[in-house]
């Protein structure tokens, strides 16, 4: 049995381990149930009993050796790359394909960051809101035609009246009944309205709703403030209008006009050839919306502003159809890898 043990020493001493498929048959070969190393084990019964004690150290030292032998050719293996033998390192590395930013997180992001550097913050709300912080402390009569079902996605009607925001003018009120002016901040969100989808509206879209509070806030500081704004998104060649429109919070209100940047003011069919796009709507906050926010409106006066991130977006990057922004199609979506 000392000559069987010697030779199996020597063979697993010169043992040529290339990969893992050459270890594994090391291992069934030497340690496994039915290996020579356990063979010779099972032959251990037929030695003298006078030479035991040597040939059962020589076994036990030829399993171990066997053993950390096994042990370390595995770590070698795993620690290195196998088909590094077969790679051309002389190749140049292959890209990944990468994903993108959708167009709405894009703009939205910007809108932020131009708001910011005036001194604007960013506050959010729940996405579903009572009735108080959605119309009634927004000065919204009961009668008001937005409070009807068909504009508005209700939870839950009667005295605990629920429903999915319909602007985020909801967080705004959060913000009037927990601080005191100056207020000064930017409200974006995703809302919702009960209306049929199609390419120019949606029954989801996002927002950014706009307001400032202090002492002796005029109209001026509002049109400046939008002016600053669309020169910031549109470039510097940009000019604003401001028509009389109606909001239940504003008054006096005014609808936003942006000069098109498509024909530079010439006409086109994106402008209906009047040169003009309707991208806001504004006003000067309602004293009625301070008092029942706890703003003394005799001290304290402010402006409002809000857009749809969709048509922003849409005026920005020429979207025609505002079902592409929901369709995840990712034809449309790698378009604005460049805009990252």
């Amino acid at each position: 049995m000392k000559e069987l043990i010697e030779q199996l020493k020597t063979q697993v001493e010169n043992a040529e381990i290339k990969n893992t498929t050459d270890l594994e048959q090391f291992r069934i070969k030497y340690l496994g149930s039915k290996g020579e190393i356990k063979n010779l084990f099972n032959d251990f019964k037929n030695v003298p009993n006078d030479q035991k004690k040597e040939i059962g150290q020589q076994l036990n030292q030829l399993r171990m050796a066997t053993e950390d032998k096994f042990t370390l050719l595995k770590e070698q293996l795993e620690s290195s790359d196998e088909s590094a033998g077969s790679l051309d390192f002389s190749r140049s590395g292959e890209s990944f394909p990468l994903g993108s930013h959708h167009p709405i997180s894009l703009v939205r992001a910007e809108i932020i960051e131009i708001f910011s550097r005036i001194g604007y913050t960013v506050s959010e709300g729940p996405e579903i809101e009572d009735d108080w912080h959605n119309f009634s402390a927004l000065n919204f009569p009961p009668e008001h035609p937005a409070r009807d079902m068909q504009d508005t996605f209700f939870i839950e009607k009667g005295e605990n009246e629920m429903a999915l925001r319909t602007h985020t003018s909801s967080v705004q009120v959060r913000v009037m009944e927990n601080q005191q002016p100056p207020i000064r901040t930017i409200s974006p969100g995703r809302v919702y309205r009960n209306e049929a989808i199609s390419a120019r509206a949606h029954c989801f879209f996002h927002q950014v709703e706009g307001l400032y509070i202090d002492k002796n806030v005029s109209f001026a500081d509002l049109k400046q403030t939008l002016l600053y704004f669309a020169q910031e998104l549109f470039g510097e060649k940009a000019q604003i209008r401001l028509r009389p429109s109606y909001f239940p919070f504003t008054e006096p209100s005014a609808e936003v006009d942006v000069s098109c940047s498509i024909c530079n003011s010439a006409g086109c069919n994106v402008c209906k050839y009047t040169g003009w796009l309707e991208i806001l709507g504004c006003g000067m906050v309602d004293p009625n919306v301070l008092e029942a926010s706890g703003i003394d409106s005799t001290v304290y006066s402010g402006f409002a502003f809000g857009m749809g991130i969709e048509r922003i977006t849409q005026l920005k990057y020429k979207v025609n159809d505002l079902r592409l922004y929901s369709e995840n199609d990712i034809r449309f979506l790698n378009q604005f890898k460049s805009a990252l």
